[in-house]
Formats: structure tokens, sequence, C-alpha cells
């Protein structure tokens, strides 16, 4: 099964170029939705509509993250999860058999139900809580995006409703509801993280095998505290606990020095298939939507190609956005609390002093691998959701020239995520392996989440 791409629009343009370049008529041809003249507003289930709304937004999203100053992966994932969380509780009164996150999480202060909501029309609920929360979680960004999210907002507004079918009642509900979100999101320790991905309190430990800033950049650590934050279906970024990597030695016959010799040695004989691993999987912050963005946009291609309704598409984001939340706060409480060097730092001091990695490593510590750990969760869900065996063609990167990569399976794929900062040579085999182990742990928490029955 090949999926339709979701980042790129006719004649090669943006979403936010073609919303402002080109008519609404254009824009309803391009986007399937219930909200065209030939379907008028009902009422009823979210399930007897489409997901156009939220495929819609979570594309402008991809695209608000890639170009918002500030989106490093950790906050992009927080993004992510928030709006996954708007869309689903705009919604969730429309869903028979699924229930609010405000039972787990007590600070959720949602607006009361108000018994008319049988007869809402959920894509107006829907739209109107993404745009908020949107404007909301992207505060900082351009104009061109602001403009492009009220476009999209104008774009995805209802008909004149149907007798009965409550269009207005239902848009106020979806502000109500993601104000509520963005209220509760300022106290997770992530608030406006765009703007302090750096923070200068932050003092690295130092000592034997720890981690100091790399070349090329020397950065300071990126969102060193982010392992603090509240997580969502973990109780915390200190469960799903990765266990130790091998102990730090720089004895060749340790097997720190066996694992270090095998990045040098991936790097060196890297193979044309492995290195188009590894660039494929880059998804660098600034040029890319970031690691957390790529699985969303793959769960995007699966909802277009599955054609996923609403309520399905609402459980879908919800839990994919909360699993690479969770998983970075895991990831990074984890990388922070162990501290360990990366392989260019060990490599160029005891292996070879002039080698490279064909990735720019980042500039965080090495263990565990966020790569691998986002993997592992936003992956595991995705087979939880449509099942492990499932094929599909992964178009994120057509805009860039990069060919599609095809995968049998939600696991395969995320192996391969992850063994790609192997081939880059910027993270330890453990990092990668028990990364991903880390990450399933994630994606079980979510299949735990107390939302249905």
């Amino acid at each position: 099964m090949t999926s339709e791409r979701s980042t790129t629009h006719p004649a090669g343009t943006t979403r936010r170029e073609f919303l402002r370049n080109s008519s609404m008529a254009a824009f309803a041809l391009m986007v399937p939705t219930t909200l065209s003249a030939a379907s008028r507003p009902i009422s009823g289930p979210a399930r007897v509509h489409d997901a156009g709304v939220a495929l819609n937004w979570f594309d402008l999203a991809l695209d608000l993250v890639r170009t918002t100053p500030g989106f490093s992966p950790p906050v992009a994932s927080r993004a992510f999860a928030y709006l996954g969380i708007s869309l689903y509780e705009s919604v969730v009164p429309g869903m028979p058999g699924y229930r609010s996150l405000d039972r787990l999480h007590p600070a959720l202060d949602l607006p009361p139900r108000t018994g008319q909501q049988s007869r809402f029309y959920w894509p107006a609920a829907a739209n109107a809580a993404l745009a908020a929360a949107a404007r909301g979680l992207f505060p900082t960004t351009s104009a061109t995006n602001l403009a492009a999210i009220d476009d999209l907002e104008n774009a995805l507004s209802a008909s004149p409703a149907s007798p009965g079918v409550l269009v207005a009642e239902s848009v106020e509900w979806g502000k109500d509801v993601a104000a509520a979100v963005l209220e509760w999101s300022q106290s997770d320790g992530g608030h406006e993280g765009y703007l302090r991905n750096f923070p200068t309190s932050y003092v690295p430990p130092i000592g034997a095998g720890l981690w100091v800033p790399t070349a090329p950049a020397f950065q300071s650590a990126l969102q060193p505290y982010w392992g603090e934050n509240r997580t969502f279906a973990v109780p915390s970024g200190a469960d799903c606990a990765s266990g130790d990597h091998p102990p730090f030695s720089v004895e060749v016959d340790s097997d720190f020095y066996r694992d270090a010799v095998e990045v040098y040695d991936a790097v060196n004989e890297i193979t044309p298939e492995q290195a188009e691993i590894a660039y494929f999987w880059s998804d660098d912050p600034g040029i890319t939507a970031t690691p957390p963005g790529h699985s969303i946009s793959i769960l995007n291609q699966v909802v277009r190609a599955e054609a996923v309704d609403l309520a399905r598409a609402a459980d879908c984001y919800l839990r994919v956005g909360i699993a690479v939340s969770d998983a970075f706060v895991t990831c990074w409480n984890t990388k922070f609390r162990y501290n360990l060097l990366r392989p260019i730092t060990y490599i160029r001091d005891l292996i070879d002093d002039q080698w490279t990695p064909i990735l720019n490593t980042p500039p965080f510590p090495e263990y565990t691998s966020g790569h691998s750990v986002q993997s592992g969760a936003a992956f595991g869900v995705m087979a939880d959701l449509f099942g492990d065996q499932h094929r599909f063609v992964d178009h994120t990167h057509d805009d860039r020239g990069l060919t599609p990569r095809k995968f049998t399976s939600f696991t395969g794929c995320a192996e391969e995520a992850a063994v790609s900062r192997l081939y880059g040579g910027i993270h330890f085999r453990p990092a990668i392996d028990l990364g991903v182990a880390q990450g399933r742990c994630v994606a079980d928490a979510v299949a735990r989440l107390p939302i249905k029955g």
C-alpha cells in the first residue's frame, strides 16, 4: 500500500503557500472534508465524519514546527501532544465508549458538558479547537504562518447548518476546550520551551566518560531540565528506565571500547544504503519537522490511506502525540542522569583524532538515543492502532528529493530509524537498542490509558 503525500501540494508548494495563493474552490478539491457544499453539516457521533479537519491541521503543524524558531525535538513533541489532546477533547463527547483525560489528570479543567452535544457538529468543534491550540502553541511563529492558521480555520469553517445542528455552539465548545488545554499546559515544565532551549543555568558535570560539547558548533546542552517535565501516560520521566549502559572504560578489551569501534567502523565502511538511511532519518530541526514530526508525518499518511473517520483519528493523534512527548521526557531524564559522552569525543580521544561522523552530533548527552526512544514509542502505538504488519511507504521527505522508504511493519520502521543513528556515527549500540525498548515501554503505557470502556 502506498500512502499519499501529506506535506506538499500542487506545483510543489507548501500548505501555507497554497492557502495564501489559491482559491477556496481549489482548496476544496485538494482537501477531502465533510465541510463541502455536497456534505452539509449533520449532527451525530464523530465517527460519521471523515478525518479531513484533523489531517489538514496536522499537515500545517508540520510546517509550523519546521519554520518556527526554537522548535527543537523536545519542544516539538510537546506541541504535537497538546494538539492531539485538543483534538481529542473537542470531539470525545461525540465518541461513545471513550472518556476524557480529565479523569487521569484532574488539573485539566475542561468546560462542563451542556447536554446539547448530541446536536454538535464535531468537525466544527475540532477545527475551532485545533486553530486555537495552534495559535497558543506557536505564538512566536511568523506573520505568514499566523495567516496560514487563520486561512485554514476559515477554509474548514462549516457552511450554513441544517436544522437543529448547533454549529456556533460547536465552535465555542472547541475554543473553550483549547483554552482549558492551553491553561493546563503552562504548568508542565515545558511552557515556552522554544525560548529557552539552552539555559545558562545548567552546568554539566565534569569527569571521565561524561558529556562535553562537541564539534563543530560546541553548543551547550539542549533542554537539560526537560526530563523533569510532567508526563501524560507514564507516571514520570524517571519511569520506563532504560537500565545501565556498559561501564565506561578506555581499555581496548572492554565492551565500551568495542562499542566505540563499531561506530567508527560503521561510518568508515558505510554502504550507500546505510548512508541513505542515515540521511533519511536525520530530521534536522529547522530543515525538517524534527524526529517527532517525522512520526506525525507517517501517521498522517496512514490515516489518509486508511480513510480513518474523525473519532478514530482523534484517538490516533492523541495517542501518538502523547507517545512522542512522553518519549522525550523519559529519554531526556535518562540522558541527563547518565550524562554519557558522545562517540565523536571518545573516538577522537582514543582511536582517531581526525574522525568525523557523517551526521552532526546534536548538543546533548548520548544515552539513550532520542530517535530510538521516540520511534519505539510512536511506532509501537501505531502498531497497536493499525496492526504491526502494516505495509506503507514513507513519503515524508519527497519534497527534499529523498527516495521514499518502504516498510512491511511498524517494528521494522522503528528499528531502521533507530539504527540510522549508528550509521550516522552519533550513538553507540546500547543507546539504540535500549532506547527502542524504552520507547516501547512508553507505548505500553499509552495503550493502558483509561480512556475506553
